[in-house]
C-alpha cells in the first residue's frame, strides 16, 4: 500500500538538537542560553550571593547549614528559571525569620 506522506527517519543520537516534524511543525531552540531575570529576580539574586559569602564568617552551626543550603538552592533556581517560586521564596523567608538573631549578627557586622 502507497502512501503520499513522507517517511521520517532519524539516525544517531538526537541531544542538544532542536526538530520538528509535519507540515505546520516549529521548533525553537534554547540551548546554551541563559534565562532573563528581572529586576527583582537580580536583586534577590544578588542578596542571596552576599547572605551566603557573608554566612562563611561565622561558626557553622545546623541553623547556618540549613540556611546556606536554602540559600544555595534558591541561587540555582534563579540561575536556572530566572526566578525563585513562591515556595522557594516562601521557604527561604520562614527559615530568614527563624534565624533573625543570625541574620542581626551578620546585618551589624
Amino acid at each position: 500500500m502507497a502512501t503520499d506522506e513522507p517517511g521520517v527517519s532519524i539516525s544517531g543520537g538526537v541531544h542538544g538538537s532542536t526538530f520538528a516534524i509535519g507540515s505546520h511543525a516549529h521548533a525553537e531552540s534554547h540551548h546554551g542560553t541563559t534565562p532573563q531575570r528581572d529586576e527583582a529576580a537580580e536583586a534577590l539574586l544578588t542578596a542571596v550571593r552576599e547572605l551566603r559569602e557573608d554566612l562563611t564568617r561565622l561558626r557553622a552551626t545546623d541553623e547556618t547549614a540549613a540556611l546556606d543550603t536554602a540559600l544555595a538552592e534558591t541561587e540555582e533556581e534563579i540561575v536556572t528559571t530566572g526566578q525563585a517560586g513562591p515556595t522557594r521564596r516562601e521557604r527561604l523567608r520562614a527559615l530568614l525569620d527563624d534565624s533573625q538573631a543570625l541574620v542581626g549578627l551578620v546585618a551589624s557586622a
